[in-house]
């Protein structure tokens, strides 16, 4: 059991991270993951002797009062999936890597690593989880719904065509995955393959908005994507009894859709996050370039200087 007065908690945050994904954060994941270890954060006691410090995640709530989405989405409903399904992943990831090189790790670092190019190792399911939930909830709002405005909507339009195509491509990704899983509506501007997964869209444009669904806990994250709204298709799959408010309808996933387009999602979260992508991408693209400047000079000083010598035959022939 670990002491409850020197445990030190870690809260998990759902905000895209500068450089998530990036070829770069992957590969230093991939060192530390083989090659170091985690440094101990130890404190001494009265006594004389150490104790172990542990950095733990913790259930961060919704954004909001539970109540606060009825009459579109139950009390009931959130308390079932973020207070029971959303509380066993924190509590199963932290079993799980306690003592191990993942402990230590930021969320983000630990899905990149264990999804192992669509092989995932144990901690997979879990961690991912966790960020898809803490994600999902704050994609809703009290009072949410209607149209986006501004650069998003002009976006939106540009990549899809229209706004109403845009629903209709996202309602048809989230109603045509099998089983579990989520529907995503991403900002693509990678251009190569990452290094643990593999690209589901490698010919598509860059720096452009695309409706991607996933199965189980994958998320575009391992993909080089930069998410900026989801919906949990799990939600759908429960009894009844659970959706008595959201999807009283026998066949409830396509009303579960249109109430979280109509009525609960929040399209200020998907602007922000919006805008995070791209500083992101310009943060890569400033990063790319100056790579490139460094292995052009390392190129230029490893060049040797060419001597030049003059046969003094041929000089002299040559004055004559």
């Amino acid at each position: 059991m670990m002491n409850a007065a020197t445990a030190t908690t870690t809260p998990l945050t759902c905000a895209l991270f500068p450089c998530q994904g990036s070829p770069r954060l992957l590969e230093s994941s991939k060192r530390r993951l083989q090659w170091s270890k985690p440094q101990v954060q130890r404190k001494c006691s009265q006594k004389a002797f150490q104790t172990l410090i542990t950095s733990q995640f913790e259930l961060k709530p919704p954004p909001y009062p539970l109540n606060s989405l009825e009459p579109h989405m139950s009390r009931e409903t959130l308390e079932y999936h973020w207070g029971k399904h959303h509380r066993t992943y924190v509590e199963n990831l932290n079993k799980q890597i306690v003592g191990t090189e993942l402990e230590g790790m930021s969320l983000e670092d630990i899905i990149l690593i264990t999804y192992n190019k669509g092989d995932p190792l144990p901690a997979f399911n879990n961690a991912a989880q966790i960020w898809n939930h803490d994600f999902f909830w704050e994609s809703m709002k009290p009072g949410g719904g209607g149209k986006p405005s501004g650069e998003l909507l002009e976006l939106i339009e540009r990549d899809f065509g229209s706004y109403e195509r845009f629903i209709a491509d996202f309602k048809a990704a989230a109603s045509t995955q099998f089983g579990s899983g989520w529907a995503w509506l991403a900002y693509k501007a990678n251009r190569l393959d990452v290094g643990n997964a593999v690209n589901p869209c490698p010919s598509e444009e860059d720096k452009k908005l695309v409706v991607v669904k996933s199965p189980n806990a994958v998320n575009p994250l391992v993909w080089d994507y930069s998410e900026i709204n989801t919906l949990s298709i799990s939600l759908s799959h429960e009894s009844s009894s659970q959706f008595s408010v959201i999807c009283p309808s026998q066949n409830r996933r396509p009303d579960y859709i249109s109430v979280f387009m109509d009525k609960l999602i929040s399209w200020e979260a998907v602007s922000s996050r919006l805008e995070m992508a791209k500083a992101r991408a310009i943060e890569r693209e400033l990063e790319e370039e100056r790579k490139r400047r460094e292995e052009d000079e390392d190129v230029t000083d490893d060049s040797e200087p060419v001597e030049m010598f003059l046969d003094s035959e041929t000089e002299d022939s040559e004055v004559e």
